[in-house]
This record gives C-alpha cells, sequence and structure tokens, in this order.
C-alpha cells in the first residue's frame, strides 16, 4: 500500500470522527471458553481459534498458548503494524523485524513468595529495521511508532480494568 491509498482510505474515516467523536469510541471485545477438564480457555481471535493454558513454569506442558507469550505477541504485532502504517505515511521504505521480550517472575504467579509481583516485571520492544532512511527519518518512525501503537501505550500508561462476574444459569 502506498501513502495515497493508505490517506484515502482514512480520510473519511478521520473526518467523521472530527464531526461525530462519539463515532470513534469502539468497544473490542475478546471471549473465551473455559475447559472444564484441562487448566485451559479457548480463544476465538476472529481468524481462528487458540487455546490458552499453563506456561512450563507453571506446570504447563507447553503445548498449549501461553497469555503471557500471548500479550507479548499482540505488542509485536500492534507495532508492527503500527511502523508500518507510519513508514508510508512518511513514505519510508522499512523492513526488518520486531520481537518483544519480557521478564516474568514465576513465584508471584504461584503464590511462592508474596513479595514477588505478578505479571511482567520488564519488557522490552526490539526493532531491527533495514532502511534507508537517516538517522532523523528513523527517529521520528520510531516516535510516531511508540505514540499511535495501541498496545504499546496501553501497556505503558495502564488503564483501568474492571472484573465483572455472573453466573450462568
Amino acid at each position: 500500500m502506498d501513502r495515497d491509498t493508505l490517506r484515502a482510505l482514512q480520510a473519511p474515516l478521520k473526518d467523521r470522527y472530527r464531526e461525530e467523536p462519539a463515532a470513534a469510541m469502539v468497544t473490542l471485545r475478546a471471549s473465551g471458553e473455559l475447559d472444564a477438564q484441562e487448566v485451559a480457555c479457548s480463544v476465538q481471535t476472529g481468524r481462528a481459534l487458540v487455546e490458552a493454558g499453563l506456561h512450563p513454569a507453571t506446570g504447563g506442558d507447553g503445548t498449549l498458548a501461553c497469555s503471557g507469550d500471548m500479550l507479548l505477541q499482540a505488542l509485536v504485532a500492534c507495532a508492527g503494524v503500527t511502523m508500518r502504517s507510519v513508514a508510508t505515511a512518511l513514505q519510508l521504505s522499512v523492513g526488518g523485524t520486531v520481537r518483544a521480550e519480557g521478564d516474568l517472575d514465576f513465584r508471584g504467579t504461584l503464590g511462592v513468595d508474596r513479595s514477588a509481583p505478578v505479571g511482567f516485571r520488564s519488557i522490552r520492544l526490539h526493532f531491527d529495521l533495514d532502511t534507508p532512511a537517516d538517522d532523523e527519518q528513523l527517529a521520528t518512525l520510531l516516535r510516531l511508532t511508540e505514540r499511535y501503537c495501541v498496545v504499546y501505550q496501553t501497556l505503558c500508561g495502564g488503564v483501568p480494568v474492571e472484573v465483572v462476574t455472573a453466573r450462568a444459569g
């Protein structure tokens, strides 16, 4: 996709959102089915069904997707798509790889040590880029990618999360 095609696709959306800010508010949803027999949850991704389960460090056998891995995959996917979109808008040729790694202390998750945090202690997002962009263009590309990447901004800024429970039946 080139810059003009991207702009043509996004222009009517941007115009509408300027005129009707409420139209820009979209609620994304995800759902999963709890497995009654296994320690697992099946999540519909829109493209495929992903069965998530325990990480090997918590007793899993490695055959099911780990939700921590899925979080990092979401970050990589969002950052990659955002970078390609920004590069397209800036008319920069950019290829390469995006990868994320995060540090977890499973003592917290398993309740072994109450002082150990539950969740990632840190996450590193790496861009290994193949681009003719100069240093200034590259800095702009990275700044705008960080600015507009939904998952990155959510992780960095944090958001309130409300837990709602209902009984089936």
